[in-house]
């Protein structure tokens, strides 16, 4: 099981991709700010894991495993945030915190049938693709 830390850094890292394509680890300092130490640790123990690869001085990369991982989390996110605002008529301007601190709760089941309440939509309220 990850740690909302865990979470937070690889949805980072996944989010920073998809803006800047190549992403080094000063840019997810940044990000998520935390100091760049503090990245380097989570970076190493993502390593250990095998959901990140990582040389100094080089971009941050995903292995196949983190980026399935961060693209599922991405795509929770992301829909909390569309049920937030389209269902409960949450202003756009607060769904991200919103979502942000339930996305770490919402089981694999309940985001599932959120899904499928809002009928298996494409964008998020932000216009941001939904990963499938």
């Amino acid at each position: 099981m990850f740690t909302a830390s865990r979470e937070d850094y690889l949805r980072g890292i996944y989010i920073l991709e998809e803006e800047k394509g190549r992403i080094k680890s000063i840019d997810l300092a940044h990000y998520l700010k935390v100091s760049k130490p503090s990245v380097s640790e989570m970076v190493r123990e993502l390593g250990r894991e095998g959901l990140v690869s990582h040389k100094k001085y080089s971009s941050l990369n995903f292995t196949p495993k983190g980026r399935q991982i961060a693209k599922k989390l991405t795509s929770k996110h992301r829909l909390i945030e569309l049920f937030l605002k389209d269902m409960l008529k949450i202003k756009s301007r607060k769904v991200h915190e919103e979502a942000h601190r339930l996305e770490h709760a919402f089981s694999d089941e309940s985001i599932g049938r959120i899904r499928k309440l809002l009928h298996n939509p494409k964008k998020d309220p932000h216009g941001k693709p939904i990963p499938q």
